[in-house]
């Protein structure tokens, strides 16, 4: 199935029933007086968000999503029936905003959360509650409210412990099918994933932690170069990023000390606060550099950076420094709030760029 991550609904709440204006009429009953009912509550359109959904793919089908409206009221007092609410499920991580007012309505961040997105109009009132000593027949009656109606736009950000930062061919698909369950498509050429995969890490039989892998960057990313811009979102959420570069010997004139800053530059274009999120230094493919000089091409490209600890050193492909990775990974998860609170320095600062 494709990964459809954003989409655009209209929601019509129901209208209300109108109210009635009735008379008893009854054999040996005269002047029986107004008995007319009020009408039913519209219905309203409420969203609840579902782990057991993973896209926004079904709102490329279905746009309209109208509750049912209330029913008129009748005489004998009979009031109307209330229009039934609608549900409608989403992946949970889905954002609502308003496409008129710009508002965001409703971010859906956990399993069973739920939002009304547009509430049903009020019931008309029947004559009856019109009724007085100056005006024992009255006439009067309301009609039913409408139901409120808007646009939404849906913008699903994938809720992950853990996001993967680099550039195509990083080895952020292999580093996840080494850590984890999934399996993303891996392949030899730029721009094999595209779109974000989630893995779960199982460090032991109590801890884990989820790992989100979005397609690569490219500078310029944050002006529409590429494919990563359209899923720089789903990092939002993240505790910490994992930046991977490439540190094997590549292509003449590869630098990937200037692509590192590249991808780092494009975070602070496209959000301050992902760019200064937690930011690890992941050197991969060094199974593919000669070991007798390992220790010098990570210092070299260490000392160029300008990067602070922590940095890790792993092969994704055969696992090199992988388990190492994982077990740092959730104990900075797991004692991450407590060494904030004791004022101990985390390893979370960004590079001086």
């Amino acid at each position: 199935m494709k990964f459809i991550d954003e989409a655009k609904i209209e929601v019509l709440a129901g209208k209300g029933g109108d109210g009635s204006a009735s008379f008893r009429r009854e054999k040996y009953i005269p002047k029986g007086g107004p008995d007319g009912g009020d009408g039913g509550r519209g219905g309203s359109v409420f969203a609840v968000a579902d782990r057991n959904i993973n896209t926004l793919v079904e709102f490329r089908f279905k746009r309209i999503f109208k509750a049912q409206k209330g029913e008129n009221g009748r005489g004998a007092q009979c009031y109307g029936k209330s229009g039934e609410d609608l549900t409608v499920r989403v992946p949970v991580g889905t954002v609502f905003t308003d496409i008129d007012s710009g508002e965001v309505v409703a971010d859906l961040a956990e399993d069973g959360q739920t939002v009304c997105l547009a509430k049903g109009g009020k019931g008309g009132l029947g004559n009856l509650h019109f009724k007085s000593s100056v005006n024992r027949a009255p006439r009067q009656h309301t009609l039913g409210e409408p139901g409120e109606e808007r646009e939404l736009a849906l913008e699903l950000k994938v809720l992950a412990d853990v996001g993967l930062l680099g550039m195509p061919n990083a080895g952020k698909s292999t580093f996840i099918r080494a850590v984890s369950a999934a399996r993303p498509k891996v392949a030899d050429y730029p721009f094999t994933t595209l779109a974000p995969n989630l893995g779960v890490v199982r460090v032991d039989s109590e801890r884990s932690f989820v790992i989100a892998d979005i397609p690569g960057l490219i500078e310029g990313a944050a002006e529409g170069a590429g494919l990563g811009h359209q899923f720089l979102r789903h990092l939002q959420r993240t505790r910490v990023l994992l930046h991977l570069v490439d540190i094997s010997p590549r292509w003449e004139g590869g630098d990937p000390v200037h692509e590192a800053r590249a991808i780092v530059e494009e975070l602070r274009k496209y959000d301050q606060a992902l760019y200064e999120k937690p930011r690890w230094l992941v050197l991969n493919k060094i199974d593919m550099v000669d070991e007798a000089e390992r220790q010098s091409v990570v210092d070299q490209f260490v000392k160029d950076y300008g990067w602070q600890e922590p940095v890790f050193v792993i092969s994704a492909l055969d696992g090199t420094g992988c388990s190492a990775l994982t077990y740092a990974i959730m104990d900075y998860l797991g004692t991450q709030s407590a060494v904030r609170d004791e004022g101990v320095p985390t390893p979370d600062s960004p590079p001086a760029d």
